[in-house]
């Protein structure tokens, strides 16, 4: 198992942000490239007021400030250069979703608005091939999965059925509660299954990629809950890869480099429950050999000694 497609976080919600330019961002496409990347994903085209694209509806809605560069079309030229494909992220407004109180007409609107100016932009873009619904979700998260048939029935009639992409969490002992306090114990297998067989029935047509973030459960703990999301997906015919966190969810600071070791059980793991694809958040920060996290850097070497050693099989 090797990763092959990566988020790219642009808005920066809760990583440092680089300060990259034009410059630095081919540089690290050509670095994706080198080790098999073929698919970026951008997590979020704004959030709150802050847009990667100059968007009319949000500078209106939001009075959002202006970006000093238009990171949508640079990334769709960059992909379209290295002959990756280009999903594009949704607004996230900042409102928690997972609150009953969540107005899920008045978002979703909102998030129409954006989807059909970003896509009256850019769709002509060849390297454009798919969409990103934002909002994480955990299992029983009814407003984000109403958000997201409405959402994704949107998007897909907007772009002539470009796939949709979703990454949820595991509810495990290292995945938080609404009030940010690490939940301390991982849910029963049993009780996950039951939720997601839930969820995915309700998102079953509309939802072709689910990509479960694999850092909120213990490692010894991972392939169970793998295997688990390998056979919901096949029973509602959604393609079922792993997002393979490369940051550290075991450190007491947020957020840092993975150990390769950890990086290379939760691979292989994958691999062993027969996932399609392993995508990662995310290559820039925590697996880049430009990353400011110099740590990243000797990642990038480990990992790049994995995929060579793979290739001579």
């Amino acid at each position: 198992m090797r990763i092959t497609a990566t988020f790219i976080d642009e808005i920066s919600h809760d990583i440092p942000h680089q300060n990259w330019g034009p410059k630095e961002w081919e540089a690290d496409f050509q670095a994706m490239k080198a080790v098999g990347i073929d698919t970026v994903v951008v997590i979020r085209c704004g959030w709150k007021r802050w847009m990667t694209f100059p968007c009319e509806v949000l500078r209106r809605e939001k009075h959002a400030f202006e970006p000093t560069q238009d990171l949508i079309r640079l990334f769709l030229d960059l992909a379209e250069k290295y002959g990756m494909k280009f999903f594009c992220g949704t607004y996230d407004s900042g409102n928690p979703w997972w609150h009953d109180d969540y107005k899920v007409e008045e978002e979703t609107a909102l998030m129409t608005a954006v989807n059909e100016e970003l896509y009256a932009k850019y769709g002509s873009s060849p390297a454009f091939a798919g969409w990103y619904l934002s909002q994480e979700i955990g299992g029983k998260d009814s407003n984000a999965s109403q958000c997201y048939r409405k959402m994704a029935r949107h998007l897909k009639a907007m772009s002539g059925n470009l796939p949709i992409l979703i990454s949820p969490a595991i509810q495990g002992a290292k995945a938080y509660n609404e009030n940010m306090v690490k939940l301390g114990k991982t849910i029963d297998p049993a009780e996950h299954e039951a939720d997601w067989d839930r969820v995915m029935q309700r998102l079953q047509g509309v939802v072709d990629i689910i990509a479960f973030q694999d850092g909120h459960v213990e490692i010894e703990l991972l392939p169970t809950f793998l295997r688990i999301n390998k056979k919901l997906c096949d029973k509602y015919g959604i393609e079922c890869w792993t997002n393979t966190e490369t940051f550290d969810r075991d450190m007491p600071i947020d957020f840092l480099p993975i150990k390769w070791d950890k990086l290379y059980l939760k691979l292989k793991a994958a691999e062993e429950a027969g996932l399609s694809r392993a995508m990662t958040f995310e290559f820039s920060h925590f697996l880049s050999p430009n990353s400011s996290y110099t740590s990243a850097h000797h990642l990038y070497n480990r990992y790049r000694e994995y995929v060579d050693a793979v290739a001579r099989k």
